[in-house]
């Protein structure tokens, strides 16, 4: 007589299963929202942010041209009017060629829309702008991005620049910015200039740069923020940020490059991560040493910090000084799908896992 075993109920799977469950659930959790759950609208701000700077990246060319300073191409491969020279009278500091070149791409754009939405930043906000001249490509993007946002960003601009940044005295980064304003691509009007370099007052550059620098700032005929001690240069600023503001909540502060002002005083700064952070991850030194990154920290205010060139490649998924630069097309649709390898590998090896279980499930109710 052919007596078989009773089936056994396969218990060793389904707890196999529930623990490559409860696995998928906490590797999807850990990767960044920002970066993987992009809906609709901010697929479309991204797109929106890198089609506005990829036109910037056009008018700049023509205001060159109109003003007669050719864009040297050996050096600004990409034409992006945004690479300034090695050396002149109003650098400051050691930069880097392919830095700046990477800082121009209109992908960053679209980047700082992530940064901005990771920070909780929404259509009708107003945002700080700590806007280094060592990057003028990250400052246009980073006023971009507000735009395409329907953010009100609230820039004040240091002079001063590191080599290959806006350091050519005839094409400052007030010159980009005014340009850009008056051809009607950015709506964002400057608050305040300062010389920017050591101690916010260019005591790196040469006399002649800084005397360059004021009489620049005076043609403009903005307001000019005079050196001083690091806690008064960072109470002015707020306040005039907040006084710009009008009563709306400071929601953001973006440092672009690496400003005393915005900096502050303590080397902790320098741990800070590429992008955005929280303010809770900020470090806060003792008052005297805290720079606008660290005050607006202390008051709750997320910080997107933008300094380390290749640390946000690495974090955003921009590529290292490409040539040529990719299609605003192309870039916007790579922003929107920037975050689901992960969370397709995730999936993937969730699905192959349960296969296997379920196979050996198969198999046991065969052989029991």
């Amino acid at each position: 007589m052919d007596v078989r075993r009773p089936l056994r109920h396969p218990q060793l799977p389904v707890v196999l299963l529930g623990i490559l469950g409860a696995l998928f659930i906490a590797l999807w959790s850990t990767l960044p929202a920002g970066k993987d759950a992009s809906g609709p609208a901010q697929v479309e701000d991204e797109a929106d942010a890198v089609r506005l700077m990829s036109r910037a990246l056009e008018a700049l060319r023509e205001a060159r041209a109109a003003a007669g300073l050719p864009i040297d191409v050996r050096t600004d491969i990409n034409q992006t009017a945004l690479v300034g020279v090695e050396t002149s009278p109003t650098t400051t500091s050691l930069g880097h060629l392919e830095a700046k070149r990477t800082a121009a791409n209109p992908a960053f754009a679209g980047a700082l829309v992530r940064m901005l939405r990771e920070a909780g930043v929404a259509r009708g906000d107003a945002v700080a702008v700590g806007a280094s001249s060592s990057f003028p490509g990250l400052i246009v993007a980073s006023l971009c991005a507000c735009q395409a946002m329907g953010i009100r960003a609230l820039p004040i601009v240091s002079l001063g620049a590191s080599n290959w940044g806006a350091n050519d005295p005839r094409w400052t980064g007030l010159d980009i910015l005014e340009s850009l304003n008056r051809a009607g691509v950015l709506d964002a009007p400057i608050l305040a200039a300062s010389l920017g370099g050591e101690g916010d007052g260019g005591r790196d550059m040469a006399p002649e740069g800084r005397a360059l620098l004021r009489r620049r700032i005076e043609e403009w005929g903005g307001a000019f923020l005079e050196a001083g001690s690091l806690p008064a240069a960072v109470e002015t600023r707020m306040s005039l940020c907040e006084a710009w503001a009008a009563g709306a909540p400071i929601k953001a502060f973006i440092n672009v490059g690496g400003s005393w002002v915005d900096m502050g005083g303590s080397g902790d700064v320098l741990k800070l991560r590429p992008g955005y952070n929280a303010a809770a991850d900020v470090i806060l030194p003792p008052a005297g040493q805290r720079g606008l990154i660290q005050a607006w920290a202390a008051r709750g205010v997320p910080v997107i910090h933008l300094l380390f060139i290749k640390g946000l490649c690495d974090r955003y998924g921009i590529p290292w000084d490409p040539v040529p630069l990719p299609s605003p097309d192309s870039s916007a649709a790579s922003r929107g799908k920037s975050g689901l390898p992960g969370r397709k590998l995730a999936a993937a090896l969730f699905a192959g896992l349960a296969a296997v279980g379920l196979a050996w499930i198969a198999v046991r109710r065969r052989i029991v």
